[in-house]
């Protein structure tokens, strides 16, 4: 493909004003963002006027079909995700679709079918492995320098940061809260450097210890307590087919020091954490701290998008497929129905 790829955007809300549309600008010289859309009348219109996005639609169906678009980003709420990518890829379209992937992997199955049988482009939002750290470390590892993985474990960790906005603590809307929303980033990143190997028994709990307190203390915007339907904290223990294990902890909110995300991975021949990055092996009988040094700064929602445009152009293979989030999005939907039975669930992976 020697032309620009034409974009558009399905969905005007924070995510497409922060990564998505700075993202695609940023690549003048072989992207065109052509078109916004957001089924909220007028909400396209303004963000494509403050962007200098040349047209927008109160529809999404009347984009895909005035616009001779080659791709588009899905940054709808999770409800609208399945809909929307399936409308793009009957439309012969490439579709960036934010995480999580679907409401249910029932849903995700679906889009993933539909990509195979359009024959496009189907990757999800998953940017936090675009991280320069991140790249690094999946290098150590597909090198050997870990060993066999047989442990990782995948936090992401706010003392206040329950969303106020848009329709995060909604269960009918986005599936879940914490877990669909930040757990699934920590939980993707942590799977993909263990290799992805296969879930086949997930136990969980979940718990709304602060959303439903309208009193509770909120550095954003503040919530509505009265309509807070989803779990403020969730964890989970993973178990995979090849023997290891993976614990998951996300919350919103903890009364903890302050926020954090980190990941741990330990194999047989080294161990490592981030961030930062640092790798713990045994070498020639001394025990030896390894730090990379001099990793490039990077965007990681920049870099993702450039990598969904060059694998629109045919230029490399996709870093984040829908196979592989179809499990995180198997463990995702384990740990919610774990929490509601108090028992371990177990994986078909068919």
């Amino acid at each position: 493909m020697s032309k620009a790829v034409r974009v558009g955007i399905i969905g005007a809300g924070s995510i497409a004003r922060y990564a998505h549309i700075p993202g695609y600008q940023a690549q003048q010289d072989s992207v065109e963002l052509v078109a916004l859309s957001d089924i909220v009348p007028g909400r396209a219109a303004a963000l494509a006027q403050e962007f200098h996005v040349p047209r927008a639609y109160d529809s999404v169906a009347e984009m895909l079909a005035k616009e001779k678009l080659d791709a588009v980003s899905v940054c709808s709420p999770n409800c609208a995700h399945k809909e929307n990518t399936l409308a793009a890829l009957n439309a012969g379209l490439h579709v960036l679709c934010e995480k999580p992937m679907a409401m249910s992997l029932a849903e995700a199955r679906d889009m993933a079918q539909a990509a195979r049988k359009a024959k496009k482009v189907l990757q999800i939002g998953l940017h936090w492995r675009f991280t320069s750290e991140a790249q690094a470390l999946k290098r150590f590892i597909v090198a050997g320098e870990l060993g066999d993985i047989y442990y990782g474990e995948a936090t992401c960790m706010r003392r206040r940061g329950i969303p106020g906005w848009g329709v995060f603590t909604q269960k009918k809307l986005q599936g879940g809260g914490a877990l669909i929303d930040i757990g699934v980033h920590t939980l993707d990143h942590t799977m993909w450097l263990m290799g992805n190997p296969k879930p086949v028994a997930v136990m969980g709990a979940t718990y709304a210890a602060f959303g439903k307190r309208p009193e509770v203390v909120s550095i954003w915007d503040h919530w509505d307590a009265n309509k807070f339907d989803v779990e403020d904290m969730g964890v989970g223990m993973v178990r995979f087919a090849n023997g290891a294990t993976l614990i998951l902890r996300a919350s919103w909110a903890a009364n903890i020091e302050k926020e954090f995300s980190e990941t741990r991975i330990l194999g047989t021949q080294g161990g490592a954490y981030m961030p930062p990055l640092r790798i713990f092996k045994e070498m020639h009988q001394a025990l030896a701290d390894v730090t990379p040094v001099y990793l490039k700064e990077v965007k990681p929602h920049v870099k993702e998008i450039e990598h969904f445009i060059a694998c629109v152009r045919g230029e490399c293979e996709c870093l984040v497929v829908p196979e592989q989030v179809l499990d995180v999005q198997a463990v995702l939907d384990a740990i919610y129905q774990s929490a509601e039975t108090g028992r371990e669930v177990r994986l078909d992976n068919k």
